[in-house]
């Protein structure tokens, strides 16, 4: 442990922690650090750049060691600049992210590509490494000029800037965001050792699925073999930002980044309960960074869960038409039990012919039974009206036939949602 590299305490373990949702279980062997500290052997900052009119708006985080790397991006016919030059790297072996917001460079041919090229000259050149060992993010309005200048001289003060945690960094990725997203968690190994595991993203519009208008970049310092860590990587994604939606709107600029340095000097074998362990931890530490994006949806103030069961084929547009349904989320906000709206986008997702045999239950209390609803009381309507006044309200439902399982999580549509995207731009 260096003076650079200080050992950082643990977070409260109060209900107000990292986990605060009750749809992601903290593994019994993690605990919180302080959100904004770093792994061993990483560094972050961020600077004012003038991308935006104030505010921190350029980022850099970085690996001092050697690092394998996973990366994952949207699918989006239109990509922006960044993802495009990033998939030119060695996407295997990244040791650093230079991310901005306030201005996406997305949409701007060829004079994008070379503002992200140069960007990334720059920071490689600060930092002394190879260009293609740098990624790169941006967000913000889509469609304008990314300042090239700016973002440059933005990567150049950010590497004279780094320091040993992540507060500055959050800030700086941040949007229509009411704060940052970030956690440091401790891992205990079943070997024995502990390594550390932290997060920083961003995202608030523009969420769906394969994604959203999102960041994450993930650090560990335990040392793990590239097919280990993509692996990894790929299976927690599938479970977190795979599974929200805002707005049903897939975005340009997508992009989550896992980076392991092994400072820690502890090696994960493959298919060892070690790796068991770690998998645990990311997997924990993704879904309630994709539940913090749900639950700052530009506006939002309740969560809903929507769990299908059923014939595979199913499953997932049933939950994708509920969970996106402008009805469903208007009656989430104003904490309404209007039910018929879920059966209606269940049924528009299963399409005429489908035989309407459904089960809905709300937070538990069955309301539908093969498709026909059922006749509750008064004592059962009370409760149901108040189980919707909670922040995270739950709806499962189950269709006929088997082997498909799905869930997506959504937030409520409100008047600041439609505020904040009427002026965006302005």
């Amino acid at each position: 442990m260096t003076a650079a590299d200080p050992q950082p305490k643990a977070a409260a373990t109060s209900g107000d922690g990292f986990f605060r949702s009750r749809w992601v279980d903290r593994p019994a062997h993690v605990t919180e650090l302080e959100p904004d500290a770093l792994p061993q052997g990483f560094r972050a900052a961020g600077v004012h750049a003038g991308i935006k009119p104030k505010g921190l708006d350029v980022g850099l985080l970085v690996s001092d060691r050697e690092t394998v790397s996973a990366v994952r991006f949207c699918d989006n016919a239109l990509i922006g600049a960044p993802i495009a030059v990033t998939s030119e790297a060695r996407l295997e072996g990244l040791r650093a992210v230079l991310a901005n917001s306030g201005n996406s460079n997305v949409a701007d041919g060829a004079r994008g590509l070379e503002t992200a090229r140069e960007a990334q000259a720059a920071a490689a050149e600060a930092l002394r490494l190879d260009a293609d060992r740098i990624g790169l993010a941006s967000t913000g309005v889509i469609g304008r000029q990314l300042p090239r200048d700016a973002l440059v001289s933005g990567a150049r003060a950010c590497a004279e800037a780094l320091g040993p945690d992540a507060t500055d960094f959050c800030t700086a990725i941040l949007t229509t965001d009411a704060g940052p997203k970030r956690a440091c968690l401790e891992v205990a190994l079943p070997s024995g050792p502990t390594v550390r595991l932290a997060g920083q993203a961003k995202g608030a519009g523009m969420i769906s699925p394969r994604f959203a208008t999102m960041f994450c970049f993930v650090e560990t310092d335990a040392e793990v073999e590239h097919a280990t860590l993509d692996l990894l990587t790929g299976v927690c994604v599938k479970r977190s930002f795979d599974r929200i939606s805002v707005d049903a709107q897939l975005s340009t600029s997508d992009t989550v980044i896992a980076f392991a340095n092994g400072a820690a000097g502890v090696r994960i074998e493959p298919e060892s309960p070690d790796e068991l362990a770690l998998g645990e931890a990311l997997d924990a530490l993704m879904r309630q960074l994709a539940l913090e994006i749900v639950a700052d949806g530009e506006g939002t103030t309740r969560v809903g869960r929507v769990t299908v069961r059923g014939a595979l084929e199913h499953v997932e547009p049933v939950a994708r038409a509920v969970a996106d349904s402008p009805l469903v989320k208007a009656a989430l906000l104003g904490a309404d039990p209007n039910f018929g709206r879920i059966l209606q986008s269940t049924g528009q997702a299963l399409g005429g012919g489908t035989p309407f045999v459904v089960d809905l239950e709300i937070e538990g209390l069955q309301v539908v039974s093969a498709g026909v609803v059922l006749d509750l009381d008064a004592d059962a309507w009370r409760t149901l009206e108040r189980a919707v006044e909670s922040d995270e309200v739950d709806i499962a439902l189950t269709l006929p036939g088997e082997g498909g399982e799905t869930e997506v999580f959504f937030s409520d549509l409100t008047h600041e949602y439609v505020t904040i995207n009427s002026e965006y731009s302005t």
